[in-house]
């Protein structure tokens, strides 16, 4: 016998492999996280990074909040901004999007297209970079540079990554000076023009890429002397360039992967 079910639509899109569910506000009234939890779980759910939900906003084409996997609220996704511009321009043939994020509005360029994946350059604003500081881990001390792109990151230049980088990251995001909780960063240096980096979010963990870290990273590069504007980010998900003048901007793809129903 059959019966009705009540559903929750979401397009999936991944920025170079960080991905994201896109999902109309409205279609969950209540307890957002606790969705965005069991929706993200990638054995139980669908699977992803994060929820981009979405809201009619002024002076912006929509607004788009950030939740993470584990269900803490984010100020921004640079990669997840970008699936959103995605979304919005398969509806329609408009190429420039100003999305509201926890971070300001963003506005998307469209550069390309092809197929079901597009290619933007994101005006990310103006970053604040501080001085390289020294924290305490139970690895011992550990230099760092922390950069704000609207939400918090601790970038790490080492010569090569470490075998247990994951958990020297997961004992960083522990230290209690991290008020805001942290995003850190990787950074290899191949060359003034490149670089090789490892992410490890605030409530996802390992991820394939960022969009905000990427930024975060070259900016330290830049201005630590590693590196000249433009830079090549290289992540194991796939490479994203990085233009950094007196603002950043940030130049990837997003791919739609598919549309569905999601049972509650």
């Amino acid at each position: 016998m059959s019966r009705s079910r009540s559903t929750v639509p979401f397009t999936k899109a991944s920025a170079c492999g960080n991905d994201f569910l896109l999902i109309e506000g409205t279609a969950v009234s209540e307890n957002q996280p606790e969705f965005t939890r069991r929706v993200c779980d990638r054995h139980n759910g669908v699977g992803a990074d994060g929820v981009e939900w979405l809201w009619p906003a002024k002076g912006a084409h929509i607004e788009a909040r950030l939740i993470n996997a584990d269900g803490s609220a984010a100020e921004i996704s640079g990669n997840g901004t970008r699936c959103v511009a995605a979304y919005l321009c398969a509806q329609g043939r408009r190429k420039e999007f100003r999305i509201k994020t926890g971070a300001g509005v963003k506005v998307c360029t469209l550069t390309a297209k092809n197929g079901a994946t597009y290619e933007f350059e994101t005006a990310m604003g103006v970053p604040e970079v501080s001085s390289s500081i020294a924290i305490a881990t139970q690895f011992g001390e550990i230099d760092g540079v922390p950069v704000s792109m609207g939400n918090p990151h601790f970038v790490i230049f080492v010569d090569q990554f470490w075998a247990d980088w994951q958990l020297r990251a997961a004992d960083i995001q522990s230290v209690v000076g991290f008020r805001q909780g942290i995003n850190i960063e990787l950074v290899v240096t191949r060359n003034t023009a490149n670089i090789d980096v490892r992410f490890y979010e605030r409530g996802v963990g390992e991820s394939q890429s960022s969009g905000t870290g990427s930024s975060a990273a070259a900016v330290a590069a830049i201005t630590t002397g590693r590196a000249k504007s433009p830079v090549r980010v290289h992540a194991p998900g796939g490479t994203q360039e990085v233009r950094f003048e007196k603002e950043v901007y940030l130049r990837g793809p997003a791919t739609l992967i598919c549309e569905g129903e999601y049972f509650i």
